[in-house]
């Protein structure tokens, strides 16, 4: 339930899972998930190393970690404008990376692509495995239900960019089915614009081989992330498309309500000129 205004909900729900979604067999499902959690378990390991490695290794390992994730659930990453995210990250200038959000796999979608801070809702410490590696890589972690804690997570943030690092933040607040969206919210953006460091759009699209934009790694409503993990393990042909749009530059806006408009209509902008809509329509979508 919502406990304030601030606090965005999603209409979306177990009723905007499209519903011819191509499957694997039984037992390729099992066998993905098996390979998954050998994955997750290699995380702690490579965490207590990360420390003795060169920042390049460091970001090599991070990055191959992420790739095996998604492999292991048989998702194939498609990234365009990589470069970059890579360029900042080499020249260590900080930058806000703002991405839309659909799914526990946009993490995976954003370290596979360049290793980075990034601000999460507080409950993700707490996911086995995946919340201690967040907490190796120093995620700021940020309590939706409680208001208060938003200037401190803005002020981190802040302090993070100034310093130098990429980081990511999901301004829509919550997950989205990923054919409805949500509006970006500008708290966030008040951090590129006081450490004066540029917005970079990143576009999630989550589609099937065949061109058609799916639902099915969607992470909504009042589901179990068990229950996710399942529904992306049989889906068969599942494609991770990435888009790194230009930099934003915080004086392009007259305030961060602006930049957050700016940078929500440059992501809905890339997702109108790629996605192909699945056979099926439903009413919250087509009213979002």
């Amino acid at each position: 339930m919502r406990g304030h205004l601030w606090q965005p909900e999603s209409p979306c729900g177990s009723s905007c899972m499209s519903g011819k979604t191509p499957t694997v067999s039984p037992a390729r499902r099992v066998w993905r998930l098996i390979t998954a959690l050998a994955v997750l378990l290699t995380g702690p390991f490579i965490a207590i190393v990360m420390p003795l490695l060169a920042k390049r290794h460091r970001e090599g390992a991070i990055r191959w970690w992420f790739r095996r994730i998604a492999r292991s659930f048989g998702v194939r990453i498609e990234v365009h404008g990589a470069k970059v995210l890579r360029d900042y990250a080499q020249d260590e200038r900080g930058a806000l990376v703002a991405s839309n959000h659909i799914s526990w796999l946009d993490i995976v979608a954003v370290n596979a692509v360049q290793p980075m801070r990034a601000q999460a809702k507080k409950e993700v410490a707490g996911w086995p495995i995946i919340g201690k590696l967040a907490g190796a890589a120093r995620t700021v972690y940020l309590d939706r239900e409680n208001l208060r804690s938003l200037p401190v997570a803005v002020d981190e943030l802040m302090k993070a960019m100034r310093g130098g690092s990429l980081v990511n933040v999901s301004p829509e607040g919550t997950t989205w089915c990923g054919l409805a969206n949500g509006r970006f919210r500008p708290a966030m953006f008040q951090a590129a614009i006081d450490a004066d460091v540029p917005v970079i759009p990143f576009v999630i699209r989550y589609r099937l081989t065949d061109g058609r934009d799916t639902t099915a790694p969607a992470f909504i409503g009042d589901e179990t992330l068990v229950t996710s993990l399942r529904r992306t393990a049989r889906t068969k042909g599942l494609v991770l498309e990435v888009h790194v749009l230009d930099p934003i530059e915080p004086s392009k806006a007259a305030n961060r309500k602006e930049l957050a408009e700016m940078t929500q209509a440059a992501v809905r902008d890339m997702l109108s000129r790629t996605q192909t809509l699945p056979e099926f329509e439903h009413p919250k979508l087509a009213a979002a």
